[in-house]
């Protein structure tokens, strides 16, 4: 359950600091570790209750989209925030590539600093170490049970007791929201722009132009699953109206131009011709100007960001 959400407030010349403050259960207060934000210089501080191995964080999810270039995430340990090495890191990830900063007050981490960077090094070979070894505990293990004449896998699976099952689709579940969120920054921001107004193939057909290989279907059991756990606005899932067909073309010529705005209008054009295809008024022969046409309506529609 999220308790606050972030809350902008007037802006500052200096770079803002973002709390983020969670406790495992509703039992639980936050107000020690609020209060050890606010000393660090904190104005905005996000709440929220979810045990450390929860995969749903809606606040840290909305917080992560909407945290601005020059702002600093602060935590008061590493462990309020992420569920593992790896998730630190993803999580890390996220906020540089929105130019943000991160900050834990009780370990060594301060990705604004030469220092705090190289201990975020650090985490990261220990984590990959991990990995490796995880990786071959796992070998080792199947090697030995093979040689005892053990079959490998949970017993509880291969004889179908339910709680076993239980916990496998619980973990199955788990894993699958972890992944969705994981590669959320890269898909949902299209997705969000073209949705409802564009069909689920429309959008998977951009997608996929971008260099992200999504099926229609997939691509909307993902949405759903980002809407279920109240990551996106369940407009998203909206049945699309009715479309001419020259809407299809628009967003097949926009995808193209977005992976590579390179391409001049003859190559683009040359691309549909080899795609078979049709012009708006049905012909088979693609001229510039029809390209420049369908680009200039992307545009207007929001589709492609007007230079």
């Amino acid at each position: 359950m999220v308790k606050s959400a972030l809350n902008r407030t007037s802006r500052r010349p200096d770079r803002r600091l973002i709390g983020y403050a969670r406790v495992s259960t509703d039992d639980q207060a936050t107000e020690a570790q609020e209060m050890e934000l606010r000393s660090a210089g904190c104005e905005t501080i996000v709440e929220e209750y979810g045990s450390g191995a929860s995969r749903a964080r809606p606040a840290l999810a909305r917080l992560l989209r909407e945290i601005d270039a020059g702002e600093t995430l602060v935590v008061v340990r590493i462990d309020r925030l992420a569920r593992s090495v790896i998730h630190l890191l993803q999580i890390i990830d996220d906020l540089n590539a929105k130019g943000a900063h991160f900050r834990s007050l009780s370990d060594p981490i301060e990705t604004s600093t030469p220092q705090g960077m190289f201990s975020l090094q650090v985490l990261g070979a220990v984590a990959q170490f991990e990995r490796a070894l995880n990786s071959e505990r796992t070998k080792v293990g199947v090697k030995a049970a093979k040689a005892k004449g053990k079959l490998p896998g949970n017993p509880g699976i291969r004889e179908r007791r339910p709680e076993a099952l239980a916990k496998m689709t619980a973990a199955q579940k788990a894993a699958y929201g972890a992944r969705i969120q994981a590669s959320a920054s890269q898909w949902l921001p299209i997705v969000r722009r073209m949705r409802p107004d564009h069909t689920w193939d429309d959008v998977a057909r951009f997608l996929k132009n971008r260099g992200l290989d999504w099926t229609p279907e997939r691509l909307r059991r993902a949405v759903k699953w980002m809407v279920t756990e109240g990551m996106a606005d369940k407009d998203l899932l909206r049945k699309s109206p009715p479309r001419p067909p020259e809407d299809r073309l628009m967003t097949l010529v926009a995808g193209i131009h977005s992976s590579n705005p390179e391409l001049t209008l003859r190559e683009i054009a040359g691309q549909l011709e080899r795609l078979h295809e049709r012009t708006p008024r049905g012909g088979t022969k693609w001229s510039p100007s029809s390209v420049k046409n369908l680009i200039d309506r992307a545009k207007r529609t929001g589709l492609l960001e007007a230079v």
